[in-house]
């Protein structure tokens, strides 16, 4: 893969974005379940800013004040004993937010499964990387991927599609769960044509990723 794309993916594939990445999914696809009658309303449009700024804004600055503390040499931790601290911080916001999402009740059952399961993930994920190299990215993705199979599951009419919008237009559960596995399938690519992980890191990181999500969905 050219190295451009690569980059390319691998940030749009980053850790940091999955979970905002389904709350957009669930609620671009369901709003009413957010008690919103639109993707733009502004109740929607507050819940889309808390947990953006719970899992991409405050601990991606408190990662990035790493570098000048001396806990990492790079923003891309190539070494696997530098994602320790950043592991820890952003498993600590994950609990806050599904502590707070718990407590607030008003998100659907689907997403507070999908963000307990990218807990899960991420600790499993902090556990094997104490003893092997894991790939995050490949992990965010697997975890994306079945949640993309749970919400084709639970979400889904009698006709296969998946409603989009609160129901003005649908789309195919294949097509889009197709789409989800190419775009895992392409991070994982660019993380290999990048040099950063080698084929088993990214397998390991894949089944933790749907692990983790199968887990949560016992668990709730």
């Amino acid at each position: 893969m050219n190295r451009t794309f690569a980059k390319f993916f691998t940030y749009l594939g980053h850790p940091l974005f999955v979970v905002f990445y389904g709350l957009v999914f669930l609620m671009w696809l369901n709003p009413f379940a957010f008690g919103a009658r639109h993707f733009t309303d502004k109740s929607a449009l507050v819940l889309l800013a808390m947990v953006f700024a719970q899992t991409v804004l405050i601990p991606g600055a408190g990662v990035m004040l790493l570098k000048p503390l001396g806990f990492i040499q790079s923003i891309e931790m190539e070494d696997k004993q530098e994602r320790i601290v950043p592991y820890i911080i952003l498993g600590i916001f994950y609990l806050w937010l599904f502590k707070n999402l718990m407590s607030l009740g008003q998100t659907p059952a689907l997403f507070n499964q999908f963000v307990l399961g990218a807990t899960i993930g991420l600790f499993l994920v902090f556990f094997f990387n104490i003893f092997t190299k894991i790939s995050a990215h490949a992990a965010g993705m697997g975890g994306l991927v079945a949640a993309g199979i749970f919400t084709a599951t639970e979400w889904a009419g009698s006709s296969g599609n998946i409603p989009f919008f609160g129901g003005t237009v649908s789309v195919s559960i294949n097509f889009l769960l197709a789409a989800m596995i190419l775009l895992a399938g392409l991070v994982g690519v660019s993380r290999l044509s990048l040099g950063a992980h080698t084929p088993q890191d990214l397998y390991r990181g894949y089944l933790a990723g749907i692990f983790s999500q199968v887990v949560a969905a016992f668990l709730l």
